[in-house]
């Protein structure tokens, strides 16, 4: 074989070992936007976006644990949400929060391993709408 095809197949070689690395990286990093009744069915992680429920959050410092209720602006429907960390600042002020986890039947919650806070602050101008 002459040099240049050598280095064909080498490269075609490579671009085969990316896209086969990349599909198996890609098939089980996407988090996907799940409505509450989805995510209760749901044994894998999920995302569910809402508004967090007046005077509905509960922090105890002891565990680290924050406890709220999520509102789905669209349905009205809740979720209730356990997270253990440490509490985001101005979270009570959030328009908006992302919870990433998993329902946890045994409790009747939503474990939440990671929480995107959206804070009025941050968009200036933009109309806040608050939930009951």
């Amino acid at each position: 074989m002459n040099r240049r095809r050598v280095a064909y197949l080498a490269g075609a070689g490579l671009l085969l070992a990316f896209a086969a690395f990349s599909l198996t990286s890609f098939r089980s990093a996407p988090t996907p936007y799940v409505s509450y009744a989805e995510a209760r069915e749901q044994s894998r992680t999920v995302q569910v976006a809402g508004g967090l429920a007046k005077a509905s959050s509960r922090y105890d410092e002891a565990t680290s644990s924050l406890l709220f209720t999520l509102v789905d602006p669209a349905t009205q429907q809740t979720l209730r949400v356990r997270y253990h960390g440490v509490k985001p600042a101005n979270f009570e002020d959030a328009i908006s929060i992302v919870a990433i986890g998993s329902y946890d039947r045994a409790a009747d919650e939503f474990a939440a391993g990671k929480l995107l806070v959206k804070c009025p602050s941050k968009y200036q101008g933009a109309e806040v709408k608050t939930y009951s």
